[in-house]
């Protein structure tokens, strides 16, 4: 269903042929508009600055400034963009490192085409996306580290921290949280710091993952 404003989105990556797919792609989708490509990361930091999309999609093997390095320039830059990172790799390391550098969702790109564009839509809708394979890696990388609190009450959760903290596990973003709860955006970035904190987290996604492996973290469960 079209979207009254399409989510605007800029793609950097430095395969030719992948960005001509992932064009192709958006232009089927009317919620989508592809606003302009770079293929490193230098010129697609620019791009970002410049034009300010809702959403960046970010390989994360690059020649010269790789992925990494670009993602946390743009998180330096206290850009609003969302970032989306779309890879071969998934290798623990790189999603857990990616995630806790700030990005909002990590995909693979040896997904079906219709599949890549549901969680394009997703990201678009300001929800957290992450590649189904991956969500397992994720809690498995947490249970490993043993250094999370068993459930909201051992962290010392606030009403308001569980609120919210169950909303970024249904994976909605600060703006569309801000309006679910009728606070300010600003407000709902202090409780999330918080939160994370509280719980030893890095990033919202191993928020969102911790409370699906927690059952105990959901309010009014004993």
């Amino acid at each position: 269903m079209p979207t009254e404003h399409p989510c605007t989105i800029i793609a950097i990556d430095d395969h030719p042929l992948f960005r001509k797919g992932l064009a192709d792609l958006i232009a089927m989708e009317p919620g989508l508009s592809l606003l302009a490509e770079a293929a490193d990361g230098g010129s697609g930091i620019a791009l970002v600055q410049r034009l300010r999309p809702d959403l960046v999609i970010l390989d994360l093997n690059m020649k010269g400034m790789d992925g990494m390095q670009t993602l946390k320039a743009i998180r330096s830059a206290d850009l609003d963009s969302r970032v989306i990172m779309m890879t071969v790799s998934d290798a623990e390391q790189d999603v857990i490192a990616a995630l806790r550098a700030g990005a909002d969702g990590y995909l693979l790109k040896d997904m079906e085409p219709e599949d890549t564009l549901h969680y394009l839509r997703q990201a678009a809708q300001g929800h957290m996306v992450v590649s189904e394979r991956l969500t397992e890696l994720l809690a498995q990388a947490l249970r490993n580290e043993r250094l999370t609190p068993e459930n909201t009450g051992s962290a010392g959760l606030t009403e308001r921290e569980q609120q919210i903290l169950q909303l970024i596990a249904q994976g909605l973003s600060n703006k569309l949280i801000a309006r679910r709860l009728d606070i300010a955006e600003g407000t709902v970035k202090v409780h999330v710091k918080h939160l994370l904190k509280k719980l030893n987290l890095h990033s919202r996604i191993e928020a969102a993952v911790w409370v699906v492996n927690n059952d105990q973290a959901r309010p009014g469960q004993k």
